[in-house]
């Protein structure tokens, strides 16, 4: 008998495992079917919107009230949007900016100060700048409140000797810290802002 000649053996293989290959191949048209309904699904589900706010374009020093071109709208995800966050660039206008802002920074209703209706009071006018001095001397924080009339001081060249940075300035509000912002015209304000890197500064009232 010839090996190689189909036996009653034979003639059974092929339709024993052919179960099992269409089983495979239905599970792989099945889960074809699921993916392509998987993905449809996606693609008409509504996007995720993010949470628009106000944020800086550029690097921004503290006591300056912010030109429209260096804001801008960005949408954040909702989870990470700090409280306060302001979400339109008219709500910046004619305010100061309390504290330097880095780009891409959040801009918050706690970092910013003045503008109408705003905490601080007026806006600025345009020849005036807003400088941040820290009090040497904590317990005259109660003492200022925005409208008040101080002069802005530092040490002279010879002790004990004061020199007058700025005479006449415009309380504008009061912070923690305790950090005064102080209105005057931008000239004083750079010469106020450079003293107070370096020395002491200190506020008399009028």
């Amino acid at each position: 008998m010839d090996d190689d000649a189909p036996g009653p053996l034979h003639r059974f293989r092929a339709p024993l495992g052919a179960p099992g290959w269409r089983r495979t191949a239905l599970l792989r048209r099945v889960a074809a079917g699921l993916l392509t309904v998987l993905a449809l699904a996606l693609a008409l589900a509504p996007q995720a919107r993010g949470t628009p706010v106000v944020v800086a374009v550029a690097d921004l020093p503290a006591g300056v009230t912010p030109a429209v071109a260096a804001l801008a709208v960005r949408e954040w995800p909702p989870g990470l949007v700090p409280s306060g966050a302001l979400v339109a660039v008219a709500d910046v206008a004619d305010r100061v900016l309390v504290g330097a802002a880095r780009a891409g920074e959040p801009l918050t209703d706690a970092r910013l100060t003045g503008g109408a209706g705003a905490p601080g009071g007026a806006p600025l006018p345009g020849d005036e700048a807003a400088v941040p001095v820290r009090l040497a001397d904590p317990d005259v924080a109660p003492l200022l409140v925005a409208g008040r009339r101080v002069d802005v001081v530092t040490l002279g060249e010879r002790a004990g000797e004061p020199l007058v940075l700025a005479s006449d300035a415009e309380v504008v509000t009061v912070l923690p810290g305790p950090l005064v912002l102080v209105a005057m015209p931008r000239g004083l304000a750079a010469r106020v802002a450079a003293a107070a890197l370096s020395d002491q500064v200190a506020v008399t009232l009028r």
